[in-house]
């Protein structure tokens, strides 16, 4: 029995024309900025997203943090959504490394960010006695939000909160390549109003590690100094440009058809006595779907679908979460769906 792996787009492998690339790549000492194959990544990263110059960095959770530590000092406050992932998923860095504190303002079941809610949270500096805020965090696609999207119209909303009382705002971008196909618009337009932006290489497009962050040449010189001092500094990392080259220029594109097998897995799981989820919210690659009590506790759940060929991951309480990438097939998502039914049959016998 072939193994399904939906546990996340992590586990995607570099294409062959990547690993070419990456045999083939020319590198230097990225440290003294040496490095060609990573100067035209993060030059073309940059130029992507309307920003004025990059750093490849070893992971989103680097990139995020390193923004983290450009923009604010010991003792300050950083917003996000309290279903940001850099709250849940960043091992606490923001506190434990540059010693600020988070401020959650309330999402919508789609991730939605209201504008109001940023502007009542705002702490100004000057006052002794609040944490000023230093940095507005967004995020798109919203991972624990079944990937939903953020449009441009939102995020400018959201911004111009943030400007008009001097915060910067930074983007986790993760996925921000799935956003921009399924919203059918350039990925420069979910990104023009923000400060900074980071982007992940190793999810859905496949390359075996990275992140580029985005920004203002002075700001990217500051997180160059902050990558260095966290251990960032890769040397001949050209080898990992490259397959970033290559997918820039292969591998975003195809990402609709990680969208229409995610819909189709969507449509296939609510139809599933004993499974809840919206099937005509899912925008992306990502399926967060919630297991009925009485089926059984999700833990089980994800154990018995391991049992059955399916890995699966686990957001917490009795939400199970599936991603789709380029290595599931249409054919693979029909298969995922009759062991799920199988999986849930069973439990219920027990």
């Amino acid at each position: 029995m072939a193994m399904i792996d939906l546990r996340s787009d992590t586990v995607t492998k570099p294409t062959d024309e990547m690993r070419r690339a990456m045999a083939e790549a020319e590198v230097g000492d990225d440290v003294y900025g040496e490095d060609p194959s990573i100067n035209e990544l993060q030059e073309r990263a940059a130029a992507l997203m309307g920003k004025e110059a990059g750093l490849l960095t070893t992971s989103g959770t680097m990139s995020n943090l390193l923004a983290t530590l450009s923009f604010c000092h010991h003792g300050d406050e950083i917003l996000m959504g309290d279903q940001a992932h850099m709250f849940w998923n960043e091992g606490g860095g923001q506190a434990a490394l540059g010693g600020v504190q988070t401020r959650l303002v309330p999402q919508s079941a789609s991730g939605g960010i209201n504008a109001e809610d940023v502007a009542r949270n705002i702490r100004p500096t000057g006052n002794p006695h609040v944490a000023a805020t230093a940095m507005l965090c967004l995020e798109n696609t919203q991972n624990r939000c079944s990937g939903a999207v953020m449009t441009p119209q939102e995020t400018k909303a959201v911004c111009d909160v943030a400007h008009d009382a001097g915060v910067p705002v930074h983007l986790d971008g993760a996925r921000i390549f799935n956003a921009s196909v399924s919203l059918e618009v350039p990925v420069i337009e979910l990104t023009r109003d923000v400060d900074t932006m980071s982007f992940c290489l190793s999810k859905a497009l496949s390359c075996p590690v990275g992140s580029v962050l985005v920004g203002t040449k002075e700001f990217i010189t500051e997180a160059a100094r902050w990558r260095k001092m966290v251990g960032g500094g890769m040397r001949q990392a050209g080898i990992l440009a490259a397959a970033g080259l290559v997918a820039l220029d292969t591998m975003v594109d195809r990402l609709a058809e990680d969208h229409q097998n995610a819909r189709r897995l969507a449509q296939g799981l609510a139809n599933i006595d004993g499974l809840t989820l919206d099937a005509d919210s899912i925008q992306t690659n990502i399926v967060i779907f919630s297991v009925d009590a009485e089926v059984s506790p999700a833990p089980d759940f994800i154990k018995a679908m391991g049992a059955a060929g399916v890995q699966v991951s686990y957001p917490g309480e009795q939400s199970i979460r599936m991603v789709t990438h380029r290595h599931i097939s249409s054919e693979d998502v029909e298969e995922t769906l009759s062991r799920t039914s199988h999986v849930v049959r069973e439990l219920r016998v027990k």
